[in-house]
């Protein structure tokens, strides 16, 4: 991809946007893509220090025989939003140097900005659909209301915003052409000489050039 050291990108987007899916696809091009939120999930099982700084925040009864409590854990996020920062200030940065020392060139991260991992990449791609798209994918995914959907969605940052920030957005509303947004990412990709090279990235993001228009 590049002559010297791997570009670092992250695929990111709201919920229900598609994320996984697109990855799926980039999987299928040989690209492995590390997933945060699995990778939170394992750390919280297996990381002895993530364990004791848990039950320190938390309590002890936040892991039964050895397992994380997860209506524990979630009645203490959802108390107050200081428990959420609380809790994410002790995942977080363990998620980030997992990912750093994983070898891993891409990451899945659906908070990459309010995580502050879009720090740790290089170029960002946005997974994008219209909200009522969106709104449909999660109700028959999870089972849920209208509602309860929307009140997740707005927890996340505006779409708009995430837009803002991507160098490249994909659109996957089930009506553009996916693999062909895809492969011109890709093809985009493979033509950066230096990652480190801010005029590369540049030439990269210049208007219509990747952003995919809605």
């Amino acid at each position: 991809m590049t002559d010297g050291k791997p570009l670092k990108i992250a695929i990111t987007g709201g919920i229900g946007s598609g994320k996984s899916y697109v990855c799926a696809r980039l999987k299928a091009h040989g690209i492995d893509i590390y997933d945060c939120d699995a990778a939170a999930k394992r750390l919280m099982r297996s990381s002895a220090t993530l364990k004791r700084q848990l039950r320190e925040t938390v309590g002890d009864d936040v892991y039964v025989k050895g397992r994380l409590n997860k209506a524990r854990m979630a009645q203490y996020l959802l108390a107050s939003d200081d428990n959420a920062r609380r809790i994410d200030g002790i995942v977080h940065p363990a998620v980030a140097q997992d990912f750093i020392r994983s070898g891993y060139d891409w990451m899945e991260c659906a908070i990459l900005f309010e995580s502050g991992f879009d720090r740790l990449v290089d170029f960002i791609v946005c997974v994008d659909a219209p909200a009522e798209v969106r709104m449909r994918r999660v109700m028959e995914r999870d089972g849920i209301t209208a509602e309860k959907t929307a009140e997740w969605m707005g927890r996340q940052w505006p779409p708009e915003e995430v837009r803002r920030r991507s160098h490249f957005v994909i659109v996957n509303d089930g009506i553009a052409d996916l693999d062909q947004q895809i492969a011109t990412l890709l093809d985009k990709l493979n033509s950066i000489k230096d990652p480190k090279d801010p005029k590369a990235l540049n030439d990269l993001t210049a208007p219509n050039t990747l952003k995919t228009q809605k």
